[in-house]
């Protein structure tokens, strides 16, 4: 996670603050987190899935292609996500469809 802000933060513009919204997995609030001064986050509330899309879609890829199964091994785990994964790359409009969000759009 330390890695991840560090690219984000190379990325915001020169005088730009980024705020990036994250729920709260202990990976994204643990307190060995070093957070650059050019980033603060902003933490949703647990269990918030219309406010962290993210969620959404990591459910729609367990109903369809991951729930319901006895993996042999940890490969055959990380080879399942990474099919479930690619699947899902190769439909953006179902992803878009997924994370959309009607309310967010009146403002």
């Amino acid at each position: 996670m330390n890695q991840h802000l560090i690219e984000i933060s190379r990325n915001v513009a020169g005088g730009a603050h980024a705020i990036l919204i994250m729920d709260q997995a202990g990976w994204h609030m643990s307190n060995k987190l070093m957070v650059p001064e050019n980033i603060t986050i902003l933490a949703v509330r647990p269990k918030s899935p219309e406010l962290n899309p993210v969620e959404n879609i990591w459910q729609f890829m367990c109903e369809n292609w991951l729930s319901n199964r006895v993996f042999k091994s940890y490969e055959d785990i990380v080879d399942h996500c990474c099919d479930a994964w690619r699947t899902l790359q190769d439909r953006p409009w179902k992803i878009m469809s997924i994370g959309r969000r009607q309310w967010l759009h009146g403002f």
